[in-house]
């Protein structure tokens, strides 16, 4: 994908000393395993590659009971260079197991990003009906060509696995699509059609989306294009998501298409705007002219669903960074996580489509409650005090027609989320967060979500890990994402409102999948 291509000037910058090359996944990690995911700032129970830099999520599929991701990987160093996909396994989505990388470069190009499908009716011809191949559907990026100044670059390729993804073989007649001149040309996303018995592949080109179909996953044919003139067109469109869901509560099913765009985001930067519509197994058409956005946050871009899984069970992972400043987060052994993974699901609200995406019931496993008043009246702030806030799952219910400011901080610094009934706003603010500085619009302005209160009481959860706060208020119709780097970890919660009760208080602290 378009990564800031900056036209590589590449330095390869490794230090061997006091590490080893760990053989699960051909990267360097830190030689003793009490260190092991223990530097400042890192996850503890959100995924991040073992060093070195990682964006994209790719590859998202289910099979044989194993989730698998791939990522956009730079095994080299912790800034974007030459793009692999990284791999990594998982049989619940929150514990990870580190894989050998899958692909890596050739003479077509660096691997970017795109996706991988279970070809169960072996229509590509890669394996067997018993032993069914994962085919990778990804696009090539040509650095030549790039600085030679084509437009051709970009093309898309497939290779396959027939061993659970361990191993990969490129096909011999790549590139599958070639590029007629479109600068901007990437990121597919295939799913089987099962209405009409054909591949559907959805990439996008700079400005609009493009749809193509094929029965075999080699031999490909243009169908129909989206969104020139809808949506938001602040900058690149990128990693699409075509696929349908049922609205909460019935039995209708609308499709919908995930957008990743940079910049242009609300809040500045990357973001990722979805459309509702209708497919018919050559066109996606939507009534909606106006971007809808799945996250406020300014860390969450270029997500994908799973593919393989049920109707019912559209589950998303989302890269938990910013091109403003990604190259440049503190971190110095790795660089970059993924947001929790979430479902997704439909649902209306005045007469209108919107998303909803909510963290997957499994995170639960690591948690253990922390003992706190389960109704708090907020005659008066409320303030909690402990060691460390850093890894904890905070909810709570209430009626958000009234002001509510939530603070975790130390003496060094603080972030808060707000609630302004009165300009109809959700507002984030992460300005004295701690480390700020390396980048200008990492901290400069709170950044604000537009927000009607029901009436009703909904929920607001907030889970902090050692450097994101992710935020779902009303099940994820309203999200937050973002990276926060304190100096220190919070350990100060205070709550303040104007006399409303908050129903359901819990507050739990979640343990690390690393060190169990």
């Amino acid at each position: 994908m378009n990564r800031l291509i900056f036209a590589v000037s590449i330095v390869l910058m490794i230090s061997c000393k006091d590490k080893h090359v760990d053989s699960s996944s051909g990267a360097e990690e830190p030689h003793s395993v009490s260190t092991y995911y223990q530097e400042p700032f890192r996850p503890q129970f959100h995924f991040s590659p073992p060093n070195k830099w990682m964006n994209d999520p790719n590859g998202l599929v289910f099979h044989h009971g194993i989730y698998h991701l791939f990522y956009q990987y730079y095994p080299e160093d912790i800034v974007w260079g030459p793009m692999h996909w990284g791999h990594a396994v998982s049989q619940d989505l929150i514990h990870w197991e580190h894989k050998p990388i899958a692909l890596y470069p050739d003479e077509h190009g660096l691997i970017f990003s795109g996706s991988a499908v279970v070809d169960l009716q072996n229509t590509s011809g890669f394996g067997t009906i018993e032993n069914p191949p994962l085919v990778a559907i990804f696009t090539y990026h040509n650095m030549d060509g790039e600085k030679q100044g084509r437009n051709d670059f970009q093309t898309q390729g497939i290779a396959f696995s027939l061993d659970d993804g361990d191993t990969w073989t490129k096909y011999g007649g790549n590139p599958v699509i070639q590029n007629k001149g479109l600068k901007d040309f990437r990121d597919p996303k295939v799913f089987w059609y099962a209405a009409q018995s054909k591949w559907i592949l959805t990439l996008v080109a700079g400005d609009h989306a493009k749809f193509f179909e094929s029965t075999n996953l080699k031999d490909w044919k243009l169908m129909s294009e989206f969104g020139k003139n809808q949506g938001a067109h602040g900058g690149v469109w990128e990693c699409p998501d075509l696929f349908p869901l049922f609205v909460e509560g019935t039995d209708e099913t609308k499709w919908v298409l995930l957008i990743s765009m940079n910049p242009g985001a609300p809040n500045g930067g990357s973001g990722t705007q979805y459309f509702i519509g209708d497919f018919n197994g050559i066109t996606f058409t939507s009534e909606q002219d106006q971007a809808k956005w799945l996250d406020y946050g300014m860390d969450d871009y270029a997500g994908v669903t799973y593919n393989n899984l049920p109707l019912k069970n559209r589950t998303f992972i989302g890269w938990m960074s910013n091109w403003n400043y990604a190259r440049n987060t503190p971190t110095e052994a790795w660089r970059s996580s993924m947001t929790l993974p979430r479902n997704l699901s439909l649902i209306t609200q005045n007469g209108d489509y919107f998303l909803r995406n909510y963290p997957v019931k499994t995170l639960e496993g690591l948690t253990s409650k922390i003992e706190i008043a389960s109704e708090i009246v907020l005659r008066e702030t409320f303030t909690l005090q402990r060691d460390d806030f850093m890894q904890t799952d905070f909810s709570f219910n209430a009626d958000l027609s009234k002001p509510l400011k939530v603070v975790y901080g130390n003496t060094s610094g603080h972030i808060s989320l707000e609630v302004r009934p009165d300009t109809g706003t959700l507002v984030f603010d992460r300005s004295q967060s701690g480390i700020v500085d390396f980048e200008e619009s990492f901290g400069k302005h709170p950044q604000n979500q537009p927000y009607i209160p029901s009436g009703e009481e909904v929920e607001v959860r907030i889970i902090l890990d050692r450097s994101s706060v992710e935020i779902f208020i009303d099940g994820g119709r309203y999200v937050f994402t973002n990276q926060v780097f304190p100096i220190q970890p919070y350990t100060t919660l205070s709550i303040t409102g104007t006399g409303q009760t908050l129903a359901h208080v819990q507050l739990n602290a979640i343990k690390s999948i690393w060190n169990e």
